[in-house]
């Protein structure tokens, strides 16, 4: 019988390509469940198998619980007649005893071929992924072989993938028999079906389609930095040279423009804009506007945005259809893209500086000719007028250095009086507020002057009440409110 077993693991690991100790496993595995049949279904059973020379042995074990814990008979023992067996063990060991061997011969022989040929199944399915997974292959090429509630299961070798619906490109008619190119978007282990999910519509599918169609990507001489689409529409990518031989924009379309047109063909029309990628972000944001051209551009780190201005002619060009040329320009460059016309931002400096003139005149004590001094200098906060260094401020021809000593004094004491002020006012407030993600002193401040002053307060806002409230921006008050809700669902 030893034998029999033997021979029946070596068959079974050439014929499914598996390990012999996977089948091993499968076979200890059905082995217990026969063996358990025979005692009770809630028993605990293992079946260790001989790799050598096919023997096996069988063991009944017992979880030790405590008295309190005790709920099942057939796989559980407690601790007091566990030490009856074994004066030193302890809640959490097992105890096991040997049982007689069922013969090979006349175990569930059927039951046994369906759990080792299951296990054998997911051992195969699973060698197979990774087979997959090592040659690294993130661009997936296949047939596909049926559709299933709008989705397409997609047969790549001996391989199956899922193309769910929400990932193929809009407005494209895929049928059975079709091949079709992917983007490995995720694997699903869990799932029972194909554990590969692909799209079509992923940024990153676009840029693998170039990789393919440009062999100077292989060669390291470009790079394709980043990406953006609006599927089956429009597309941008980002490319950058590594040799200035090589002309990025023009390599990337090819002869005739034969390079390009095969990734469009391929995204159902989907028409791309190519643009040359940089380090400086203002520089990459006026490039990924193509073919709209820009004025003047500024730049504010804090709020990771940028005021682009162009003029009347080219503003609907840069906005593109429905807001299409600067949503992909943003998304592809990651800053928050604000279009405005030369008017507009005129309107827009001019209001900020009339802001800070206010701001100098009341928290300073000065007229309105030394507000527009500071100004014109570059100063546009009591921080800056209180803590730059002091030579910088020197060279102010208006100013000598009593003035400038003046002006820095009564800069740090508002800005002392007003840390205090916010001090006193945060003595009434929660802590879990003022430590909330996003939040700082100086708004949890401007909240507790409204009255909120617990989550529960700010969590009951709406988006407008707490723009109104603080002067904040509406994505950043979404977020705060968003985290400040997240205890009601925990």
């Amino acid at each position: 019988m030893s034998r029999e077993i033997l021979l029946l693991v070596d068959a079974l690991a050439r014929e499914k390509n598996v390990t012999k100790d996977i089948v091993f496993g499968a076979l200890e595995l059905a082995l217990a469940s026969a063996t358990k049949k025979r005692i009770h279904d809630e028993a605990d059973v293992r079946v260790v198998v001989d790799r050598e020379t096919g023997d096996y042995e069988s063991f009944r074990r017992w979880e030790v619980v405590g008295e309190e814990t005790f709920v099942n008979e057939y796989s559980q023992i407690p601790l007091s007649e566990a030490q009856k067996q074994d004066a030193e063990v302890e809640i959490g060991d097992c105890l096991e005893e040997t049982l007689e061997p069922i013969d090979f011969g006349r175990i569930g022989a059927q039951a046994a071929k369906q759990v080792i040929l299951q296990k054998i199944r997911d051992a195969e399915r699973e060698q197979i992924l990774n087979d997959f997974l090592e040659r690294k292959e993130h661009l997936v090429t296949g047939t596909i072989k049926r559709m299933e509630r709008g989705n397409a299961i997609v047969e790549a070798g001996k391989i199956e993938a899922l193309l769910p619906r929400d990932q193929m490109i809009p407005r494209e008619n895929l049928r059975v028999g079709d091949r079709v190119k992917a983007y490995l978007l995720r694997i699903d282990r869990a799932a029972r079906g194909p554990q590969l999910i692909l799209s079509r519509t992923a940024p990153e599918f676009i840029i693998k389609l170039f990789e393919l169609e440009v062999p100077e990507v292989d060669d390291g001489l470009l790079e394709i930095k980043a990406a953006a689409r609006d599927p089956g529409m429009r597309a941008k990518i980002a490319v950058k040279s590594n040799d200035q031989r090589v002309d990025p924009i023009g390599t990337c379309v090819g002869m005739r423009g034969t390079r390009v047109t095969a990734v469009t063909n391929e995204l159902a029309g989907e028409r791309v804009d190519i643009v040359l990628w940089s380090a400086d972000p203002a520089q990459f944001v006026i490039g990924a506007l193509a073919p709209a051209e820009v004025s003047s551009i500024v730049v504010d780190e804090d709020k990771h945005s940028m005021d682009v201005v162009v003029d009347e002619d080219n503003l609907a060009i840069a906005i593109g259809r429905g807001g299409q040329n600067v949503r992909l320009a943003s998304e592809m460059t990651g800053w928050n893209i604000n279009l405005m016309t030369e008017e507009e931002s005129q309107t827009r400096a001019e209001a900020e500086t009339a802001a800070i003139r206010v701001l100098f005149m009341e928290k300073l004590d000065v007229d309105e000719e030394v507000a527009d001094i500071l100004i014109e200098e570059g100063f546009s906060t009591l921080e800056e007028v209180a803590y730059v260094p002091l030579q910088e401020m020197l060279e102010i021809e208006s100013f000598d250095e009593a003035t400038v000593q003046e002006l820095r004094d009564r800069a740090r004491n508002v800005l002392l009086t007003e840390a205090i002020a916010t001090e006193e006012q945060l003595d009434d407030v929660a802590e879990d507020l003022i430590g909330l993600e996003g939040m700082d002193k100086a708004l949890a401040a401007k909240l507790a002057g409204g009255g909120v002053k617990t989550l529960d307060d700010l969590a009951d806002l709406a988006v407008d009440e707490l723009t109104d409230m603080t002067g904040i921006d509406a994505e950043r008050a979404k977020q705060l409110i968003t985290t400040a809700r997240a205890h009601w669902f925990e």
